[in-house]
């Protein structure tokens, strides 16, 4: 028998302590250990035979609906392709062509109608289409929209529309004529519908055709629908989607996938019987064996040591923490960090660790009394991102939430992972556009960002110790999903001419991921200063002044390059020049975007902020939508577009949030992909789409520093009572916006940084002059030495 322990000495009372110190191994005892370790591996390979099964069985179900839905989407573009020459070959034929010939538009219609199987309408209308406006709505947006597409393109489009009180596909193509002709027809849904309904779908799935936010036609588990852009695949050459989705995968041990779950299970399984089959007769045959007495064991020892007093320890270690909390120095918090829709601060100043700690730990109390669990952590390049991260995520966990951490981010790939990884919480650690020393955190809980109130009672909860200390500390995960965000914005959006791009991001944290997915949707892509350095060495990542975009512009005219892009420090913002140097202002590229969406979504409401033009409106109009002025804050449009449903929005920032085949929040990137898609489909030149745009005379944003002291919302406030512009339309939302027929001004608060921001925009330069010397009378008779570049 094999002994460890002290040697024995020669005298009694070393022989004694060593005794008493020996400590043995006993084969007996070893070997009635070895059920518990066959019972262990018995549960393991059970836990892995189970879990992998129900895993390798979601995996085969999401398989089987990765296949369903490329059925599907052939099935819909070969229906579509078969009705589009159908289509062609009519307004080809003979017959057709003759009866146009004779100028005859009702035989022409009828020749249509003719050769067409199951047509329900046929039309053949002018191409200036008055007819069509001034029958709206009867004569339906859908209608029109793919209408103007055809005139637009000068070939065949199609859409999905709604008349009679059911769905069509319309078909639509120019006629040459004289005069230009359109012609326009409507099938019925039948084949399109049988190639959906065709693929056998698993049980427990979702399949779904879409055109915009609309399901036309579905099947499976309806109460999937919110989750199934994620699988979602387009129909090549439409705007048509197979939206799919199938139950989320089980959990399979050690993150395994099903097979290697399975066959662990097994060896698991092996091993055990393995370890049971040895073990048996060895006990057997030492059942009978008498182990030799040398001494007393471990266990024997312990049971001869004394216990101490119940109350000795503990009052000990309260005494000790008496005496750490009394050298723990207070963490002080400037309530002034607490902005209107986020929180901001100087490092080393307002803002550090242990401040990000309260302030985790406040969101975590939030989280806890609504019942959510889970939040994703993301952070900016910033030099000071790492410690802000670690004590927020320290914080996060006190509360008891579980803190997934995707590391070094963009702002909107951090509201995507709330999407993704199904939190709806989330903190992204950025200073957005401001200098290197500033930092802050931008809030999302419960699907809401927060803003106003919500973070002012992040204060109150921190400064009257409202915050929660949980029995267990909440866990931390790292995950990496950059590839799932490119992949998820390249299978919606690919372009087919390989526009020739340069993307600026002023080394902030968009510099890796925003070239990489413009690259994965078809774009060349030329990098300017992309390296991720928070101290910003090249110029300031705020593409909002036109000053910062000056490399960018060289950039572009040296490559010959089609269009210049630029991100803002944490990539949630967007900035647009052409190749001849022209800064396309947002609230233009808002006119796009909504031209667009406003194509598959007619009446759908469109917000945007009190900077912009007034021209984005009568645009918006024009194209059938509802416009909607509002406060400036990404967290305060957010809010607005829940409110009303909006299919879009903007501000002049450059912050664009597309709910229409996206998720709603801002995201720099995302739009920079939409802003390709539309280019391409245009098929023109950068220059040509942007001039086609109604513009006029118009200022960047303008930022005046007030006399130390003097605190910008009071200031306008003043102002506001103040007003009283001649002949102009007062609005007060935020700030004071004038409008005048041929022009506006804006004086408002920034909630970023203690200035006054301004905007005038004018339909020549003589009315800019006017309303900016309107303003300028009106700004100095309240503060005279006030310092005013126009």
């Amino acid at each position: 028998m094999a002994v460890f322990g002290i040697g024995r000495k020669q005298d009694n009372d070393a022989q004694d302590d060593a005794a008493k110190l020996s400590l043995r191994l006993d084969p007996l005892q070893a070997l009635r250990l070895l059920p518990w370790l066959v019972a262990l591996l018995v549960v393991l390979g059970v836990w892995c035979l189970v879990a992998g099964g129900l895993r390798l069985r979601d995996e085969t179900r999401q398989h089987g609906m990765e296949y369903a839905r490329d059925d599907a989407v052939a099935s819909v573009r070969r229906v579509l392709n078969e009705q589009r020459q159908a289509f062609h070959h009519q307004l080809d034929a003979p017959e057709f062509r003759a009866a146009l010939a004779a100028g005859d538009r009702q035989a022409a219609q009828a020749k249509l109608r003719q050769g067409l199987s199951e047509v329900a309408r046929a039309e053949l209308w002018p191409a200036d289409l008055d007819g069509l406006y001034s029958g709206l709505p009867r004569s339906g947006y859908g209608t029109l929209a793919v209408v103007e597409e055809a005139l637009a393109s000068g070939k065949a489009s199609s859409r999905i529309v709604q008349a009679r009180g059911q769905h069509w596909l319309a078909l639509a193509a120019p006629v040459t004529a004289d005069p230009p002709l359109v012609a326009y027809v409507e099938l019925p849904l039948r084949r399109l519908e049988a190639g959906v309904q065709a693929p056998a779908l698993p049980e427990g799935t979702y399949l779904a055709l879409r055109q915009g936010r609309a399901s036309v036609i579905e099947r499976g588990d309806t109460g999937l629908a919110d989750s199934a852009e994620a699988m979602g695949a387009r129909v090549p050459d439409s705007d048509l989607r197979i939206a799919a989705a199938a139950p989320d995968l089980a959990m399979a041990p050690f993150g395994l996938d099903g097979m290697p779950s399975i066959v662990l299970g097994a060896l698991l399984l092996a091993l055990a019987g393995g370890v049971w089959f040895w073990w048996r007769p060895r006990m057997q045959a030492s059942a009978g064996v008498g182990v030799e007495d040398t001494g007393p064991t471990l266990a024997d020892l312990q049971l001869d040591v004394p216990s101490a007093p119940a109350s000795a320890v503990p009052a000990k270690v309260r005494e000790h923490d008496r005496a750490a909390r009394a050298e723990r120095a207070p963490v002080v918090i400037d309530p002034r960090i607490f902005r209107a829709y986020d929180i901001r601060g100087v490092i080393g100043h307002s803002l550090d660790a242990g401040v990000a700690e309260l302030i985790g730990q406040a969101i975590g109390t939030v989280m806890a009394e609504q019942g959510l669990d889970t939040i994703v952590v993301g952070r900016d390049g910033r030099l000071s991102g790492p410690d802000l991260a670690q004590g927020l995520i320290a914080g996060l966990r006190k509360a008891g939430r579980h803190v997934i951490d995707i590391g070094m981010v963009p702002t909107p790939v951090v509201y995507f992972g709330t999407y993704h990884l199904r939190t709806g919480c989330g903190v992204a650690i950025t200073g957005s556009h401001n200098p290197p020393e500033y930092n802050g955190f931008k809030i999302v809980v419960g699907g809401e960002t927060l803003a106003g109130d919500a973070i002012r009672d992040l204060y109150a909860r921190i400064a009257e110790d409202r915050l929660l200390q949980a029995d267990q500390e909440g866990s931390l995960d790292v995950r990496d999903i950059s590839d799932d965000y490119v992949q998820r914005i390249a299978s919606d959006i690919q372009i087919g001419q390989p526009l020739k791009v340069v993307v600026d991001a002023g080394n902030g944290v968009a510099g890796e991921i925003g070239p990489r997915v413009l690259a994965a949707i078809g774009a060349d892509v030329t990098p300017l200063f992309c390296e991720i350095d928070g101290q910003f060495p090249n110029h300031h990542p705020d593409p909002s002044d036109p000053h910062n975009l000056d490399a960018l512009v060289q950039m572009v005219q040296r490559l010959d390059a089609d269009l210049g892009i630029a991100f803002d420090g944490d990539g949630d913002r967007l900035g647009v020049v052409t190749k001849a140097g022209k800064n396309i202002f947002p609230d233009r590229l808002l006119m796009l975007f909504a031209a667009d969406v406003l194509e598959r979504n007619p009446g759908a409401v469109i917000v945007y902020d009190v900077k912009c033009t007034g021209r984005l409106a009568t645009q918006i109009l024009r194209h059938g939508g509802s416009p909607l002025m509002w406060k400036t804050g990404h967290s305060l449009i957010k809010a607005k577009m829940r409110e009303t449903d909006a299919a879009l929005a903007g501000e002049m920032s450059g912050h664009f949030f597309f709910a229409e085949r996206w998720y709603g929040f801002d995201d720099g990137i995302y739009a920079a992909a939409r802003l390709l898609e539309i280019l391409d489909l245009r098929g023109e030149l950068p220059e040509a789409v942007f001039e086609s745009l109604p513009d006029g005379v118009s200022t960047p944003e303008i930022k005046v520093e007030l006399p130390e002291g003097q605190d910008p919302h009071e200031f306008v406030e003043r102002l506001r009572l103040l007003a009283g512009f001649e002949g102009g339309r007062l609005t007060t939302i935020d700030g004071v916006r004038v409008d005048w027929p041929d022009g506006w001004g804006l004086v408002r608060a920034s909630n970023t940084t203690p200035v006054l921001v301004m905007r005038f925009d004018a339909e020549s330069v003589n009315a800019m002059a006017r309303i900016q010397q309107a303003f300028r009378d009106r700004l100095l008779q309240l503060e005279p030495g006030l310092q005013l570049p126009f």
